[in-house]
């Protein structure tokens, strides 16, 4: 292990950021969580300090710099919900864009030339070619996907001309909980398709809504790349390491290479409660895609990252854990 960091996690207190602070205490370094708790959850912070401020005021993002000097951040502090930036776009623009705008001036401002973000999938829209990798072509089909597609393009021009050092992780379907019960998934209102299924299946949540039946699949619901949220943590120590080793900035998708659509997750759903779960077909939204994957093969080889934790069985097992705790 290299010498311990300190690390700004913006928005360590929500599901993925929670879970990275985690894995940096256990691996010797010291996460400072920087949330407003709008969708983070204070009993999250359990690794480190956590320091109150929004992303988008700059008095807040100073503050946070100035109290605990860190040497690097990860960057994850966004608006989120695909189908919630078609209706409410402005509100990804502000806190995706202008939010991840301010935070970028404050590394300038006090000296930090680090930054791991959390980007998305959703860059690439509905691509042609499958598995994806990072060549694709980047056609976002929502605000969301736009807002980070945006953020991204403003890192590269910074380092461009500054020394700031970059690793952008295009994650694919984030899932599952923490092996140990410590965190997990919790949305308010839940958008995703794993703990959505698992509330109805416990009776914990309404029928689950299955969003689209007549997709161009084989059995005609979404396919998407669920990857377990420990294995996107350990992607994100892995990035850290990479810069750290003088490795080249770049993109990398996070992902298992292989698709699961959303019958398959409700039958393991099945498998695993032993109960039927309650569902109804409604009608596709904007911005969906019929199926996204990845190819993580430059992650594996630049990263020296594979998914270990996100077979369709851990993932669902994890959740179901953390989920029950809820009975």
């Amino acid at each position: 292990m290299g010498l311990s960091k300190k690390v700004l996690v913006t928005g360590g207190a929500g599901y993925i950021g929670s879970h990275v602070c985690k894995a940096l205490d256990q691996a010797g370094h010291i996460p400072v969580t920087f949330d407003n708790l709008s969708t983070g959850h204070r009993d999250f912070v359990k690794w480190g300090p956590l320091c109150e401020g929004d992303i988008t005021n700059p008095d807040d993002l100073d503050r946070a710099f100035a109290t605990y000097e860190p040497d690097c951040v990860m960057h994850f502090a966004a608006s989120s919900y695909v189908r919630e930036s078609v209706v409410d776009p402005m509100k990804y623009y502000t806190n995706n864009c202008i939010g991840s705008l301010r935070l970028l001036e404050a590394m300038q401002r006090h000296g930090v030339t680090q930054i791991v973000f959390s980007s998305t999938c959703a860059v690439y829209g509905d691509c042609p070619t499958l598995p994806i990798d990072e060549s694709a072509p980047q056609l976002p089909a929502s605000p969301y996907g736009r807002s980070k597609q945006f953020v991204e393009t403003a890192i590269k021009d910074l380092a461009a001309v500054t020394g700031l050092k970059w690793v952008a992780l295009r994650y694919f379907n984030a899932a599952g909980a923490d092996p140990e019960g410590e965190v997990g998934e919790s949305h308010d209102p839940e958008t995703h398709i794993i703990p959505r299924t698992i509330q109805a299946a416990l009776g914990l949540g309404p029928a689950l809504e299955v969003y689209g039946s007549d997709f161009e699949t084989a059995d005609g619901t979404a396919i998407r790349d669920y990857i377990h949220v420990k294995d996107l943590a350990a992607a994100h120590i892995a990035a850290m390491t990479y810069l750290d080793q003088e490795g080249a900035s770049g993109v990398y998708n996070l992902g298992t290479g292989k698709g699961t659509s959303v019958l398959e997750i409700l039958r393991a759903v099945e498998k695993y409660t032993g109960t039927a779960v309650p569902h109804a077909f409604v009608a596709k939204s904007d911005g969906d895609v019929p199926a996204l994957f990845a190819s993580p093969v430059r992650a594996q080889t630049d990263l020296k990252w594979e998914a270990r934790y996100s077979s369709v069985d851990q993932i669902i097992e994890t959740a179901l854990a953390w989920h029950k705790k809820s009975l």
